[in-house]
C-alpha cells in the first residue's frame, strides 16, 4: 500500500511563535509541526535562533527550521493572513469569542482548503501573548486542561493544535496496516478437516457432541476471517499435537 500524500492546502497554515526565549522549544515546535504536515514556521524576535539546541530538538525537522521566516514584528509575521488564531489561557477583556481547538480547527481547515492563509499564534513561554498581540488576531483559542494544574510547554501546545488540524483530515491509515491475504475456501476447509481429525484423535469428543462442537468452532473461526498465514500457524499447531500423540495420534484409551 503506497503512502498517501499530505494535502497541499496545509501550506496555507503557518505557525507563528512570538518572542520565543528557548531554542529547544523552537525545535520541539518544528518537530510537532512536521509530524502533522504543517511546515511553515514564523519566528517573531526569537531570543536565540538559529541555534544548535533547536536543531537537536527538531529531530529530523531541520528543514522546517531552515525555512523558518524571522520577523521583527507580529504584523510582519501575519502579512497575507486572513484568519489569525491567538492561543491564550488567560482571562482577557476582549469580545472575540473563545473557541476550543477542535472547533477552531474545523474553520481553519475549511479556510485553508479554500486557499485562505491562516495562522496559529503562540506567545512567549513565560508570559504568553501580550494583550496587544492578541488584539492583532481575529480568533481566540484555548486548550482546555486541569484547572488546578495546567502547564503545557510551547512545543506541546503546538503539537495539540497541529494534531487537531491533521486529525480532521480523515487521513487514511491503510498504509500502516500489514498486507494480508485471506485464506481461500479450500484452505479453510482443509484446516477444519484437520482440526476435526485431531480433536477426535485426542479424545476431545468423548462424551460430547462432536458435530455440534465443530459447528461452533467453525462459527468462531469464520468470525476471524482467517488469513493464509494464520491457517499455516494453526495447522502447524495441529501437526505438533499429532507428533506429541505418538505414532498413532488417533488412538486413545
Amino acid at each position: 500500500m503506497s503512502k498517501p500524500e499530505v494535502p497541499d492546502f496545509l501550506r496555507n497554515v503557518r505557525v507563528v511563535l512570538a518572542r520565543p526565549s528557548h531554542p529547544g522549544n523552537i525545535g520541539a515546535a518544528a518537530r510537532a509541526m512536521k509530524t502533522m504536515g504543517v511546515t511553515r514556521l514564523y519566528l517573531v524576535e526569537p531570543k536565540r535562533f538559529p541555534d544548535a539546541e533547536a536543531t537537536t530538538l527538531a529531530s529530523g525537522a531541520a528543514d522546517v527550521l531552515e525555512n523558518a521566516v524571522v520577523t521583527g514584528t507580529l504584523d510582519a509575521a501575519l502579512e497575507g493572513v486572513s484568519i489569525a488564531c491567538a492561543l491564550t489561557s488567560r482571562k482577557r477583556e476582549l469580545t472575540t469569542p473563545l473557541a476550543a481547538p477542535r472547533d477552531a480547527c474545523a474553520e481553519l481547515l475549511a479556510a485553508a482548503r479554500d486557499g485562505v492563509e491562516v495562522a496559529l499564534v503562540f506567545g512567549n513561554e513565560t508570559y504568553g501573548l501580550s494583550i496587544d498581540e492578541v488584539a492583532r488576531c481575529n480568533r481566540l483559542v484555548t486548550i482546555a486542561g486541569n484547572p488546578d494544574y495546567f502547564s503545557l510547554n510551547l512545543g506541546q501546545a503546538v503539537q495539540v493544535m497541529c494534531y487537531e488540524l491533521f486529525s480532521q483530515l480523515a487521513f487514511p491509515l491503510d498504509h500502516l496496516r500489514a498486507d494480508a491475504e485471506l485464506a481461500s475456501h479450500e484452505e479453510v476447509e482443509g484446516f477444519y478437516g484437520h482440526l476435526d481429525r485431531v480433536l477426535d484423535g485426542i479424545g476431545f469428543y468423548d462424551r460430547r457432541n462432536g458435530e455440534r462442537l465443530m459447528r461452533r468452532l467453525r462459527t468462531l473461526y469464520d468470525r476471524a476471517s482467517l488469513e493464509r498465514q494464520e491457517i499455516d500457524i494453526l495447522r502447524g499447531m495441529l501437526k505438533q499435537i499429532e507428533r506429541r500423540c505418538g505414532p498413532d495420534p488417533y488412538r486413545h484409551d
